[in-house]
């Protein structure tokens, strides 16, 4: 097994993860609706699905309104 030659302190292990963080995700405004999403994902707006700012999944309202 492998063995360390000397001790890291706390200080010195402490500063190498400083840069292991998460970051802040990308929060977007759609030209269209004007709803914040993240970037690259498909977002839900009254009952609609969007991504890139068009219709993927339109909700339709006659279908509930018959049953």
């Amino acid at each position: 097994m492998a063995h360390p030659k000397s001790k890291i302190s706390k200080q010195r292990k402490r500063k190498r993860r400083t840069h292991k963080k998460i970051g802040t995700p990308h929060v977007m405004i759609c030209k269209e609706t004007g709803e914040p999403h993240l970037r690259h994902r498909a977002y839900e707006h009254e009952g609609n699905v969007y991504y890139k700012g068009k219709v993927l999944v339109a909700f339709d309202t006659e279908e509930e309104e018959e049953e």
